[in-house]
């Protein structure tokens, strides 16, 4: 009894799990993003050059840390300061007046020993003038995110338009199989027919092997759709990052294209890859003052607290206490043979190549959105002319059909007409096809595919 139970349920439970998931382009779009490790990798880069920008900020505040210190030294010795007459008298002023008379001084024997010096500081550096390194660094790591975010949008993009291109590829395929087998219904009920006739005696059996030609025909182009339904499948498998044999389905029709898109050719500020180089431009004119800065004063503030406790003198410790001490640091480059200037002109000389790569390669986006956008248009009407094209072809099909079985045309202008409405149908397909490739692509090179 158990054992039925358990073959009941896993004859009930198997076509779900080979049941196909059909999936929208937006759904495709989302997991194409999730599992892209192109966009996880610029995403992890923005993250990083953000924590980058906080080390970056945190220059700005003073610098706190704790020393301490240790030191063990044996020396030990005297000295003797000899006794004497010394003058006695008053100070006016800063001179002193003697007023004639003497005191005796017995001088002094002084032991010391240094032994063991312990001491433990709480240290303050607090920049005040580094000729604009820090601010310049700063802003360097701002536009380092800003750089980083643009590379993530490009990746977006990327992922994007290739998960569109690969739904597109599935429908294309699943349209193109639908067309073959309609094309095949078409000569089945032909073939029929004249299989009939030839049984009667109407027609010659040469008319039944032109239709069997056909016929062979079109159960290749079949198998070739079928394939390429397949392959289109695991295609997007891949680019959604799912195993490859996943059963996927798509929708019957291409994702609809706007046909309220304006076209333009003089705008590509949009685009990320626009925004980066402005952002390289101004990383190049940043890393001049980086230099610049380099030939400039320096100044900081440094301030010291701590507790101090060592050396002895004729037995008495003569460090035992807490105390302060603070301090200005000024550094002032004067000659160093030409390495910082040169070093300057370097990054002058690099700023300047950083702007004519910018004119030069937004110049190329320039010419690639005038491209998409011309092949949009292109696309637009081919589609208008393929549908029309097929629309001539079934009513000439249709004509064809009552005029053969009429009598009144042969065999072959038939099975010609039907040819001619095969290929009408599938440039319509691939029209459509074209059409929603080159949108994308639009979009993509006018930077609209991704938000800014």
């Amino acid at each position: 009894m158990r054992k039925s139970l358990l073959l009941i349920y896993l004859l009930a439970a198997a076509p779900i799990g080979l049941r196909a998931q059909q999936i929208t382009i937006q759904q495709c779009r989302e997991m194409a993003l999730q599992n892209n490790k192109s966009r996880q990798s610029a995403s992890l880069a923005t993250e990083a050059a953000e924590y980058t920008r906080r080390s970056t900020r945190a220059l700005f505040f003073p610098d706190f840390s704790v020393s301490g210190l240790g030191l063990y030294d044996s020396a030990k010795g005297s000295f003797e300061i000899p006794g004497g007459l010394l003058p006695v008298g008053s100070i006016s002023g800063d001179v002193f007046v003697p007023n004639g008379t003497y005191s005796y001084f017995p001088g002094v024997n002084v032991d010391y020993k240094l032994h063991g010096i312990y001491s433990a500081n709480l240290l303050l550096k607090q920049p005040l003038y580094m000729g604009g390194k820090i601010r310049s660094a700063y802003r360097m790591s701002q536009l380092a995110v800003d750089l980083n975010r643009q590379r993530e949008r490009l990746s977006e993009a990327e992922v994007i338009q290739g998960a569109d291109e690969a739904y597109a590829q599935v429908v294309n395929a699943n349209e193109l199989l639908q067309v073959a087998r309609k094309y095949k219904e078409l000569l089945d009920e032909l073939n029929r027919n004249v299989e009939s006739a030839v049984r009667l005696g109407l027609l010659m059996d040469n008319d039944r092997l032109k239709v069997q030609v056909r016929l062979s025909e079109v159960e290749l182009q079949i198998r070739r759709a079928e394939n390429a339904v397949r392959l289109a499948t695991m295609n997007l498998c891949h680019a959604t990052g799912q195993p490859l044999h996943t059963p996927l389905t798509v929708g019957s029709e291409y994702p609809a294209v706007d046909d309220a898109i304006g076209l333009q050719t003089d705008d590509v500020s949009a685009r990320p890859e626009y925004a980066m180089l402005q952002t390289q431009t101004r990383l190049a004119s940043e890393n001049v003052k980086q230099a610049r800065s380099e030939m400039l004063p320096q100044v900081s503030l440094l301030a010291k607290y701590g507790y101090t406790y060592g050396a002895e003198i004729n037995d008495r410790t003569l460090l035992d206490g807490w105390n302060f001490a603070g301090g200005v640091t000024v550094s002032v480059p004067l000659y160093h043979f030409g390495e910082r200037t040169n070093k300057l002109k370097a990054a002058k000389t690099a700023l300047q190549q950083t702007q004519v790569e910018q004119e030069d390669k937004t110049e190329m986006m320039l010419l690639e959105l005038s491209q998409a956008a011309n092949k949009l248009d292109e696309a637009r009407l081919e589609v208008e002319l393929s549908e029309k094209s097929l629309a001539e072809a079934q009513e000439s099909m249709n004509l064809s059909g009552k005029q053969y079985k009429n009598g009144m045309e042969t065999l072959s202008d038939y099975l010609e007409s039907q040819a001619v409405w095969q290929r009408a149908s599938e440039s319509q397909v691939t029209a459509h096809f074209q059409l929603y490739l080159a949108s994308v692509e639009y979009l993509r090179a006018a930077g609209l595919l991704v938000a800014e």
